[in-house]
């Protein structure tokens, strides 16, 4: 398993953010967690990117204890690029400055070598003429874009992402989610937390519906999006699709 999450509890002062959540991620698979606004979706990935600290159970990552106190965070966080919904991107600084920052200043890379990292990914995203550009001269769907891409460019195992398109104007959520299908092509191992229920029955191996900080129910998207085994799960699908999102 890339990523194994066991008994996972996570508490904020009287409230149970995360409830014995068990987890497993294999190579190359993609799993979709939805549920709730507040099921702990976030939460988890905050904790995997070890941005937040566990209070019981394990995560692994390749089969190391990444929440062990002894692990470097700087070290793991090498190995996991997580994106926010917010792009979280300098203002004041390029494109290429923005993706470059923490190659060279925190993973001390040769500035040149990150440089041409990020370059050949602008390519590929059809990026590479906003390489010099400042975020403000970007869409929302660009800078989405370039937040992806500067969590890529350390080639990590593992890339978490936490409602990517929520922050994004309808018409601007096509291309970012077309990035993401082209990633899982070429074998990405993913954890994305989503809204998005279309997109994650067409790119999703697993979909895991969470409810209280566990997982309640997890399967093939046909089976959890389509024909769910839970009262709960049925009940936020039909809400969903009552929306107009599935």
């Amino acid at each position: 398993m890339v990523l194994s999450c066991q008994n996972v509890r996570k508490v904020f002062g009287d409230h149970v953010v995360l409830d014995d959540l068990t987890l497993d991620v294999a190579e190359h698979e993609v799993v979709a967690l939805i549920g709730a606004s507040g099921s702990g979706k976030s939460t988890l990935l905050r904790c995997v990117n070890l941005l937040a600290e566990i209070d019981d159970g394990t995560i692994h990552l390749d089969g190391e204890e990444i929440t062990d106190p002894r692990a470097d965070p700087d070290l793991v966080r090498q190995k996991i690029g997580l994106v926010f919904q917010s792009y979280n991107l300098f203002p004041h600084m390029t494109v290429l400055d923005n993706i470059t920052l923490a190659p060279v200043r925190v993973h001390k890379r040769p500035a040149a070598e990150a440089r041409d990292q990020a370059v050949q990914w602008l390519e590929r995203v059809g990026l590479a003429g906003k390489a010099d550009a400042y975020p403000d001269r970007l869409s929302g769907g660009q800078q989405q874009r370039v937040a992806i891409v500067r969590a890529l460019v350390n080639s990590p195992r593992l890339l978490l992402l936490d409602e990517v398109t929520s922050a994004l104007d309808p018409e601007l959520v096509g291309e970012v989610l077309t990035m993401i299908r082209d990633l899982k092509g070429e074998g990405m191992t993913m954890v994305l937390a989503t809204h998005e229920m279309g997109f994650a029955k067409q790119v999703a191996d697993r979909v895991a519906f969470l409810e209280a900080g566990r997982v309640l129910e997890q399967g093939p998207p046909s089976q959890v999006l389509g024909d769910p085994v839970e009262a709960r799960t049925r009940q936020f699908l039909s809400r969903i699709i009552e929306a107009g999102r599935l």
